[in-house]
């Protein structure tokens, strides 16, 4: 079997007495104490992968604005805006949530390609430090409504580079047929697009190329695209003064070469850096993933005769990431496997009513027995975010590690709230009652 825990950071997962703990917490006991499933983050973790990529970045000026599509969480919110990060948003809930947990306005950028009239306005009104703009239409939208506010907006233009991210193709944004960004042969358009815009200044370009990228080939190649576009308009009298690198910084999650924050800093360094422009990047996953584990009880294990299936209380609901992608996420036991334990080959699956509510397929692990706990690692990142209540299920906690200490930053959300959300318009007819005496 190869190593359980190579995906769980040192720094904040170990086996203690046999029980694998968060920092100085035992997971069994939160688990005693919340319920299973849940999603467990280390504060400490998160705070060294924010310190370890502000170290490899920060000699070159470049600011840091966390992709909190990847975590969104009010406790992990507050722990980077403590640490002096800001946040890339791509919603108005985003917004919302940014300012929320302590997150100035200045340190806020607004990405994405479907921004509503609505977003854009709150936004302008909350003074964030810019609003990447992914297309002409969207442009002159900021105008009509900055002119509304009468103020001048500061504006980035998302540029498409054309480049491969040789990353999962639902996953790629930076090639010509993706709905993101400015083609760079349309950029001679902006010379008459400026003429018509009074409350609008484009200060920047913007890039971001896809998400889980694990070399500095794509990053590279985009970068330089990047700066070529901008000293092209620079030349011809548009007043660039920033460059937004985007993120998309992988990390391991299976048998992956690393890709540091070290070799990030190496591909700025070679392109953009010292050019003149205030440098900006959004990592998400890179800074969130290995801080975080979901933790879920066996159910039951089912001998199918020719197979084994272990199955679990967490369900793709609750991690959607394998059935979405084909995601990879290493499964360790809570308890240590006992010394010379023989393994069993495993298919770990939820309870969910699809095939595709399946964690691994022909795994080999110590044996489980109904009640056991296992974590499956690397799930800081698009896992709670992109959680659901798919089949009736509860969303489930949140809690974050900090030393001996732990606390539930989102708790579970039962079914009997949930359908307290919903409504009966009176169009819709009550049952009727059985007559008794019928």
């Amino acid at each position: 079997m190869p190593d359980a825990t190579r995906r769980l950071p040192a720094s904040a997962f170990a086996y203690r007495d046999g029980e694998l703990c968060v920092e100085g917490v035992a997971l069994a006991r939160i688990a005693e104490a919340v319920g299973t499933p849940f999603y467990c983050y280390s504060a400490g973790r998160l705070r060294e992968r924010a310190r370890a990529l502000k170290a490899a970045l920060g000699p070159l000026g470049v600011d840091i604005h966390f992709a909190m599509k990847a975590n969104g969480n009010q406790a992990v919110l507050a722990l980077f805006a403590a640490e002096g990060i800001g946040a890339d948003i791509v919603s108005g809930g985003e917004l919302a949530r940014a300012l929320a947990a302590g997150i100035p306005p200045g340190h806020v950028v607004f990405s994405g390609v479907g921004k509503t009239a609505g977003e854009i306005d709150a936004a302008l009104a909350a003074g964030i430090h810019q609003i990447n703009v992914e297309s002409f239409e969207e442009l002159h939208l900021v105008e009509t409504l900055a002119a509304a506010r009468g103020i001048v907006a500061e504006v980035a233009l998302r540029i498409n580079p054309d480049v491969d991210a040789e990353t999962h193709a639902k996953i790629t944004t930076g090639k010509k047929d993706n709905k993101f960004g400015i083609d760079v042969d349309r950029l001679a358009r902006l010379d008459n697009e400026l003429k018509a815009l009074a409350h609008v200044r484009v200060v920047g370009l913007a890039i971001h190329i896809g998400s889980q990228i694990m070399s500095a080939g794509p990053f590279l190649a985009a970068y330089r695209t990047l700066l070529a576009a901008a000293d092209t308009l620079k030349a011809r009298g548009v007043p660039l003064t920033r460059l937004d690198l985007g993120g998309g910084f992988g990390i391991p999650y299976e048998n992956e070469l690393e890709f540091s924050f070290a070799d990030l800093a190496g591909a700025i360094r070679e392109t953009v850096a010292g050019k003149g422009y205030a440098l900006a990047v959004e990592p998400g996953r890179s800074l969130v993933a290995d801080a975080g584990v979901l933790v879920s009880r066996v159910a039951f294990v089912k001998d199918a005769g020719h197979m084994q299936f272990a199955v679990l209380d967490a369900a793709m609901n609750d991690l959607v990431r394998p059935a979405m992608y084909e995601a990879h996420h290493d499964i360790v036991p809570v308890r240590a496997p006992a010394a010379g334990a023989v393994p069993v080959e495993y298919d770990v699956v939820g309870p969910i009513c699809e095939s595709s509510d399946t964690f691994a397929r022909r795994l080999k692990l110590a044996p489980l027995a109904a009640g056991d706990l296992v974590v499956l690692a690397t799930a800081g990142a698009y896992g709670a975010t992109m959680s659901s209540t798919y089949n009736g299920r509860a969303l489930i906690p949140e809690v974050m590690v900090d030393g001996d200490r732990f606390a539930v930053v989102r708790r579970r959300v039962e079914i009997a709230e949930q359908i307290g959300w919903d409504s009966v318009p009176d169009f819709i007819a009550a049952p009727k009652t059985p007559d008794a005496s019928a």
